[in-house]
């Protein structure tokens, strides 16, 4: 449709990969594992903040591989090593915000997300979320993993905007 961006059309109009990578059902998914862990590590609601990091970070082949392996990484060296993929994440943030908005509304309305002054905390009704899902694949799984590692680093760090500044992502 013309005037239209991408993320305005309807999904049946959306292109087939596009609508099977960005659909609300699997991004909330991974923002839910996210969530979850950030809410065993740091024992309080996440950031709103770090929900728009997590598409560009776990879907980004390149920028999922170069995550740490371990929660306690030390972020400021780890943000200095990898600056490079670091330069290109504020791009990837902005053009992924609608996808990550559709998949905060998903998960809202569903109830297994709210949104509060404090930040996003899980809802009345949890997804429930296994380990390796029956039918998945080996990207998925990675990515599965990457959500909910970054869940566990972001509860680690004690300032989101510094995060947010290594990151390179303005607010």
């Amino acid at each position: 449709m013309p005037g239209q961006t991408r993320y305005e059309a309807l999904w049946r109009d959306r292109p087939q990969e596009e609508a099977a990578h960005f659909n609300p059902a699997f991004c909330g998914e991974l923002l839910a594992r996210t969530i979850k862990e950030f809410r065993k590590q740091a024992g309080r609601t996440m950031p709103l903040v770090y929900a728009f990091l997590v598409a560009p970070l776990v879907l980004h082949p390149n920028a999922r591989r170069a995550l740490p392996g371990r929660a306690n990484t030390a972020f400021a060296s780890w943000a200095g090593d990898n600056a490079d993929m670091l330069s290109t994440l504020a791009d990837r943030t902005l053009r992924l915000r609608p996808v990550t908005r559709e998949a905060l509304l998903f998960l809202v309305q569903i109830g297994a997300a709210e949104i509060s002054e404090d930040g996003l905390g899980i809802g009345n009704h949890p997804l429930k979320l296994s380990g390796k899902p029956s039918a998945s694949t080996d990207e998925v799984d990675e990515m599965r993993r990457a959500s909910g590692m970054l869940g566990r680093w972001f509860g680690n760090q004690a300032d989101p905007a510094a995060v947010l500044q290594a990151m390179g992502v303005r607010v």
